[in-house]
């Protein structure tokens, strides 16, 4: 519970706080501030949102008004001549305005989140991928296996909403759980209504390639234990584990298959998401079976589905002589920071720190941000959905959400600040 102010009497909106983007949250304000419908996430948002204090923009450390800020931004990037724009958490008006100035200044984009997001957009582009939509989980998913993550620590209503939801078009049974690679601890949000437990599998991440190929060759009638030592176990796991999972995939009207590349923080990571693909590829040759997979937040989906229609690319994309060229390696944060000349870096729905950088740089984000390196220019933005209305990519990419306005702020949205830099170097 908490007391804020400027905020409207029971309205429902859309929660950014995750990729489930979930629309029926309530925020009601009499004495207190109180919510309905919400996740230990989204309190979280909405709390340090309707917390953050008023601060003025900065040049230089010091406080200033948004005129002399912006025209220091525009200096910066005037100047410029390999800018990186990176961070780029915001919805799609923002990383609309932003391919605008993009475009204008030869920037590379990078979102902070692409490590992750790349490990798809990788298995994607090389073989493709057969993938579903919440709706169809909710509506016809009678298996969930879940891969190296537990879903609800990233998507916390993920099951309450989706999978346990009874609402359903074509009367589903209740979905049976497989874990594999999470930790027993971590599987409760599994536990169905009616107290069925999942079955969970447990094995290190790091022994997640070894066995999900293990999986592919078993698809094929295929030994994985030829050359082997160690008994029957593969990557720490029972052949008999194994062909249980199998069973339940090949046994099942709509088996949905979810990883979440984040948590697949190991070298070539995206070539074990290309073999999840291929396992349901397999088992699609005579069963339903669908991946579902996660997305890593701060508007990720949203902006990789916006540079792509404008661009032709994801993000990790550059503008040169108005054409945008892609490179998932050397357009990357990491590679980029040691040669840009300038740094744009934006994060408007929570207040992520820059990451370290010898450039010039301009931060627009999240009124609560701190810093440990004083940057050149700071823009307070509007938080999406909280300060100013929007539009959002659910998880999936198949629904574009409205944020709504929730209460009255003076601080610009993002689209608003990069629309008056753009102006300010035509």
């Amino acid at each position: 519970m908490k007391t804020i102010s400027n905020t409207t009497v029971d309205k429902a909106c859309s929660c950014p706080a995750c990729g489930l983007l979930c629309d029926d949250i309530v925020l009601a304000e009499t004495s207190t501030f109180t919510t309905k419908n919400t996740c230990l996430k989204s309190i979280s948002f909405f709390e340090k949102s309707f917390s953050a204090h008023s601060t003025s923009p900065q040049v230089a450390g010091k406080p200033t008004d948004l005129n002399v800020a912006i025209e220091a931004a525009a200096d910066i990037l005037r100047k410029s001549n390999q800018p990186l724009f990176a961070g780029l958490g915001t919805e799609v008006q923002g990383m609309r305005a932003l391919m605008r100035l993009a475009e204008k200044t030869r920037a590379t984009l990078d979102h902070m989140h692409s490590e992750a997001t790349v490990r798809n957009t990788l298995a994607m582009q090389n073989s493709g991928w057969q993938t579903t939509t919440l709706t169809e989980v909710k509506n016809r998913a009678d298996v969930i296996f879940a891969i190296g993550t537990d879903i609800a620590s990233s998507h916390p209503r993920f099951f309450e909403k989706i999978v346990w939801n009874t609402d359903s078009l074509f009367n589903k049974p209740t979905p049976e759980v497989i874990y594999l690679g999470v930790a027993t601890e971590n599987t409760k949000a599994g536990i169905s209504p009616d107290g069925k437990l999942p079955l969970v599998i447990p094995a290190e991440t790091a022994k997640l390639p070894e066995i999900i190929n293990a999986l592919n060759a078993l698809m094929s009638n295929k030994n994985p234990l030829v050359k082997k030592s160690g008994g029957d176990l593969i990557g720490g796991v029972a052949i008999s584990s194994l062909n249980l999972i199998l069973e339940k995939l090949k046994s099942a009207q709509y088996a949905v298959v979810v990883w979440s590349a984040s948590n697949l923080k190991f070298a070539h990571a995206e070539l074990t998401i290309q073999s999840i693909t291929q396992l349901i590829a397999r088992l699609n040759e005579s069963n339903r079976v669908a991946g579902l997979p996660l997305n890593s937040g701060d508007g990720d989906s949203s902006v990789n589905n916006t540079s792509t229609w404008l661009s032709g690319y994801p993000t990790r994309n550059r503008f040169v002589n108005g054409h945008a060229e892609y490179d998932a390696y050397h357009f990357s944060s990491k590679h980029q920071l040691s040669n840009c000349d300038a740094l744009l870096w934006v994060s408007t729905f929570n207040a992520h720190q820059p990451p370290d950088c010898n450039a010039p740089s301009v931060i627009i984000g999240h009124p609560n941000m701190q810093f440990d390196k004083v940057p050149d220019v700071f823009i307070p933005a509007g938080i999406p959905g909280v300060d100013h209305a929007g539009t959002m990519f659910r998880m999936d990419s198949s629904v574009a959400m409205p944020l709504k306005k929730l209460r009255e702020s003076h601080l610009p949205s993002l689209s608003e600040i990069i629309g008056q830099i753009e102006a300010k170097l035509s």
